[in-house]
């Protein structure tokens, strides 16, 4: 049993580390505090039920649905988004609250208010011996998914010239544009890179937690409280706070129920009470 709950809290940690890699991309990184995040992660698994309910497949919403929710994203960062940045957080707060009630009335005219079931595919479907206990097959994928996902962010930031860009221009964007970097487009591919994660993870959430208007609101303060307690910009930060709080959120519910939902603020007290800035957090 301890062995399953600890594979359930991984499955969730990574789920989670899905949506809060693109947050802390777009907040951490751009300084971008974007609260219609998690809407465009749950506007992802709305369009991978459409997608399927089309075309019956599931590996093509995997494809199509976050793309369409990057292309959303983007266009919200250069048509809204970054006329109001000079203006400070609160203008971002104000603008993507807006826009999280837009999506929020938007998912309820088009696809209604009741819960959308989405299968798992016919290829995911079983159970997978892993050393002596019989796990589900999709949620497996799941964890390897994610990890694919860390490993090529990893490798596009810390190893490529694009990476480099994109570091350099999050650190002084006025000496890179200096440098003849196009940094306005630098940031449009950031925001639509960390739109995209949250789309990847709308997908594959959506046959564990089914589709309902409610979605955006489950993950997305959990997102937040990874990336404040991981370190804005911290990828890392992000990976380890994910796998901590769903190991937190799996325990929890399974040993101290009725704490199980303050089991993850707790951990985010005590951490800022000793590391403000997060655990892999800098000072400015």
């Amino acid at each position: 049993m301890y062995v399953a709950q600890g594979v359930h809290g991984l499955a969730y940690g990574m789920l989670l580390f899905l949506v809060a890699s693109g947050l802390t991309m777009v907040f951490g990184m751009m300084g971008i505090l974007n609260i219609a995040h998690a809407s465009f992660f749950m506007l992802s698994a709305y369009f991978s039920y459409q997608v399927l309910a089309v075309f019956g497949s599931f590996w093509l919403a995997l494809l199509v649905a976050p793309v369409v929710a990057a292309v959303l994203g983007v266009l919200c960062e250069r048509l809204l988004l970054r006329r109001v940045h000079a203006f400070g957080h609160m203008g971002e707060l104000i603008l993507t609250v807006g826009i999280s009630l837009v999506i929020l009335e938007g998912v309820k005219v088009f696809w209604g208010t009741e819960s959308l079931p989405i299968h798992v595919p016919a290829v995911l479907e079983g159970r997978l011996a892993l050393g002596g206990l019989d796990y589900p097959l999709y949620r497996v994928f799941v964890i390897g998914l994610a990890l694919v996902v860390l490993g090529i962010l990893a490798a596009l930031l810390y190893t490529t010239r694009l990476g480099t860009v994109v570091r350099a221009a999050v650190s002084d964007a006025g000496m890179v544009n200096a440098l003849g970097v196009n940094v306005p487009l630098v940031f449009m591919l950031v925001f639509g890179t960390g739109t995209w994660l949250a789309g990847v993870a709308g997908v594959v959430i959506a046959p564990i937690l089914t589709v309902y208007p409610g979605l955006a609101d489950q993950m997305g303060m959990d997102a937040f409280v990874v990336v404040v307690t991981g370190g804005l910009g911290s990828l890392w930060g992000a990976f380890l706070v994910s796998i901590i709080l769903g190991e937190l959120n799996s325990y929890g519910v399974q040993f101290v129920s009725q704490l199980a939902p303050v089991l993850m603020f707790l951990f985010m007290a005590i951490v800022l009470a000793f590391r403000p800035m997060g655990l892999f957090g800098e000072r400015e």
